[in-house]
């Protein structure tokens, strides 16, 4: 399969040693949601947040799978995912996929605003969602990692994350 490839340039994000913004929006499981904060998840410890395009679209579908086949779900933080979706198509998204996360329903994309990973759809004005991203926020809401695309499409670091996560 061939990809226009697009020059997303560099995004202006919480970098390793900053404070993560804090935010509340609705995090949805595979049976109910409830508005949630990330400051509630860090005081649990550790959370990797995975910003993905909305569900339904091939990178977000092929993150989630993929973040499930390499049981991402075993290591000791909160993975949670954040996008543009609604709490109902996450609802679906999460059943459909046997997703074992949570997912963040951020339909104004405040929160990738807030993190600086905005990206405007092309030809869609006024129109954004997140860049695929992910940051490892510890226990103080400091960034321990960061990865943010700079081009689409473009595929997470899968196994920097993982050396991140299995150092703690």
């Amino acid at each position: 399969m061939e990809f226009d490839v697009v020059d997303l340039g560099p995004a202006d994000h919480p970098e390793p040693g900053d404070e993560a913004p804090d935010f509340t929006r609705p995090l949805v499981t595979d049976e109910f949601w409830e508005d949630r904060s990330l400051s509630e998840l860090t005081a649990d410890g550790r959370v990797v947040l995975v910003f993905t395009p909305m569900d339904g679209t091939f990178l977000a579908q092929y993150t989630w799978d993929e973040l499930r086949d390499r049981g991402w779900d075993e290591y000791d933080a909160t993975v949670v995912g954040v996008t543009i979706s609604t709490p109902y198509v996450h609802s679906r998204f999460i059943d459909d996929r046997d997703l074992p996360f949570a997912l963040f329903a951020d339909p104004t994309n405040a929160v990738a605003e807030a993190y600086g990973i905005a990206h405007d759809l092309d030809d869609m004005t006024g129109v954004s969602e997140p860049r695929l991203a992910i940051f490892v926020v510890d226990e103080e809401r400091v960034v321990e990692d960061a990865w943010v695309t700079t081009e689409w499409p473009e595929f997470l670091e899968y196994d920097e994350i993982e050396a991140t996560l299995e150092s703690a």
